[in-house]
Order: structure tokens, then C-alpha cells, then sequence
């Protein structure tokens, strides 16, 4: 692993412990809610693609919500794209959740950003760096729980242009602290020729346990592209395994 990406690992572990030593805990006074979870990953699939060449991934979240429904947030992982020089990623996210006629409801925007990352002038990079506006909304009748997002991108990953993203998706609650989820998306991009693959459908099985306070996940991702469709012939939008672990505090 390179150096960049070492420390890349280190910034997401740092994030998460610092904001956990910090306190997971609600600030009742404030009205504020913390949350923060480390995650260990054999992969850092982001829509179905690698975000690391295929590779394990080290990231942190942490979560701040007011009794409002206001919230911001933060993530961090490391990442390895092909010909560039970006070794990490850290998103800022803000918004408001609430709750409707029994619908969960999350409005917020995302900022992706790759702290590191130079694309110079006449060197054929385009900017990794981007912005959406997100909305999902979950509906749950035990056992089951329906889950809905929209993506928007004014200008989408390498200025490629307007994105959208829909997802769905389903959980259901089964004996012995099983869950079981899947997912189903579809990703459009403006500019396909400056993205690098044409508009993409992914989806996902997966099953997660509780042991202890650790949440373990294990499941099956893929892709509809081709292997000469994705990114110049790259392997990583193919079907696989993804295993992580996670915990939130």
C-alpha cells in the first residue's frame, strides 16, 4: 500500500476516534445527537464500482443531528482511481430528516471531495470533485422495511455533466438477529465518453448480523457493465464478495 494510502487509512480512523473520544453521546442541553462509525471493508464499492482498484478500505462517519431534524455530517476512506493521484475522499454532508404520515424522510446535499487529488492544466484530468442533492425516504411494516433515493448532480464526477441516480431497495428483519437487504439502482450521466462508461445499472444481496455492538455484513454486488465498458477495460464495476464490519457509537 502506498504511503498516501496509509494515511488516508489513519485520517478516517482518526476522524472516527477523535469525534468518538469526543463523545457519541446526546448533548441534551444543545439538543444534539452525535453519532460515529468506524468501518472496515474488503472493498469500497460506491454505486456498484470499486473506489479503491479492488482493494480493502478503512473509513469513519460521524453524524450530528439537532432535535430539529437538521444534521451535518462528515465521511472518510481511502481510494485509488487508475492515473490519478487521489488517495482519499472526504464528503460533507448536511440536511434535514423527518418523519411524515409514518415515512421517513432525509433532504440533504453531499460534497464529495478528494483532498490531495491535482488534475493540471494540460494533463487530459478532469475533477474528481463534485456535488448532489440527495432524497430518500423508508417506510417500515415489520418485518419489512422499503427504502427510496434520488441523486442530482449538476455536474457529475470528471465534469461529465448532469447525474442521476434512483435507488430502491428492501430489508427484512429475520430470526436470529439476521437481516437481510437488496438493492437495486440506476445511474445516468450526461457526458458518458468524459465518464467513462455508458449509464449503468447495480444492485446488491446482502445479510447482516449484530454481535455485540458490531454490525458484520456480508453480500453480493454487480454490475451491468461489461468489462470493455468499464473505464477503459478496468475490473472494477465486475460481480463480487464484499464483506464489512462496522460500529456505531
Amino acid at each position: 500500500m502506498k504511503t498516501n494510502a496509509v494515511t488516508a487509512c489513519a485520517f478516517a480512523i482518526g476522524l472516527s476516534l477523535a469525534a468518538g473520544s469526543a463523545g457519541a453521546f446526546e448533548l441534551e442541553d444543545a439538543g444534539l445527537t452525535i453519532g460515529v462509525t468506524p468501518t472496515i471493508s474488503s472493498d469500497y464499492l460506491f454505486r456498484g464500482i470499486s473506489q479503491t482498484q479492488n482493494r480493502p478500505a478503512v473509513q469513519g462517519t460521524v453524524d450530528i443531528q439537532h432535535s430539529t431534524g437538521f444534521y451535518v455530517g462528515a465521511f472518510a476512506s481511502n481510494v485509488s482511481f487508475l492515473g490519478t493521484n487521489a488517495r482519499q475522499e472526504v464528503d460533507a454532508l448536511a440536511g434535514w430528516r423527518t418523519t411524515v404520515a409514518g415515512v421517513s424522510l432525509d433532504l440533504g446535499g453531499i460534497a464529495y471531495t478528494y483532498p490531495g487529488y491535482r488534475n493540471p492544466a494540460g494533463s487530459g484530468l478532469f475533477d474528481l470533485q463534485y456535488f448532489e442533492l440527495s432524497a430518500k425516504a423508508s417506510y417500515e411494516f415489520e418485518p419489512v422495511k422499503v427504502l427510496g433515493a434520488i441523486n442530482y448532480s449538476p455536474n457529475y464526477q470528471l465534469e461529465s455533466g448532469t447525474g442521476v441516480y434512483v435507488e430502491g431497495g428492501v430489508e427484512v428483519a429475520l430470526p436470529f438477529n439476521l437481516t437481510l437487504g437488496g438493492r437495486l439502482g440506476y445511474q445516468w450521466i450526461q457526458n458518458n465518453t468524459r465518464w467513462g462508461s455508458p449509464d449503468f445499472a447495480n444492485w446488491n444481496v446482502t445479510v447482516s448480523t449484530k454481535v455485540y455492538d458490531f454490525v458484520l455484513t456480508a453480500g453480493y454486488f454487480d454490475t451491468d457493465l461489461s468489462r470493455s465498458e468499464c473505464f477503459g477495460g478496468q475490473k472494477i464495476c465486475a460481480a463480487r464478495g464484499m464483506v464489512y464490519l462496522s460500529r456505531t457509537f
